[in-house]
């Protein structure tokens, strides 16, 4: 059965740092669609980026690019966002996401769509204050 577990959401002040991690389990795939996804009260849940496992193209969202930073460590099945320079606009529940079937590399060419991505974490809180 597949799993992903995140963490290391918190509370921070705008302007500050977190780093998420996935870790996931329960597949031998080698290479995969991963993403994270947030959502906002009251909004839909957006795509803020994905990579194709074992390759190095990866996507962000226009409101994360510069502050945001993807990256994968195979050797512990776990993906990562780093977080820097947050914004009160940040604030959401961020999901890790999967997707073992194949599509390649429009993984990342592409805004991922959640619909897409049938295995999901159970999601790790981020606020940023102002």
């Amino acid at each position: 059965q597949v799993q992903l577990v995140e963490s290391g959401g918190g509370s921070v002040q705008a302007g500050g740092s977190l780093r998420l991690s996935c870790v996931h389990s329960g597949h031998r795939h080698r290479n995969y669609c991963m993403g994270w996804f947030r959502q906002a009260p009251g909004k839909e849940r957006e795509g803020v980026a994905a990579t194709w496992i074992g390759d190095v193209g990866i996507y962000y969202a226009d409101s994360v690019k510069g502050r945001f930073t993807l990256s994968q460590d195979d050797a512990h099945n776990a993906l990562y966002l780093q977080m820097s320079n947050l914004k009160p606009e940040d604030t959401a529940m961020y999901y890790c996401a999967a997707d073992l079937g194949y599509s390649g590399s429009s993984c990342y060419r592409s805004t991922p769509l959640s619909a897409n991505f049938p295995y999901w974490g159970q999601g790790t809180q981020v606020t940023v204050s102002s």
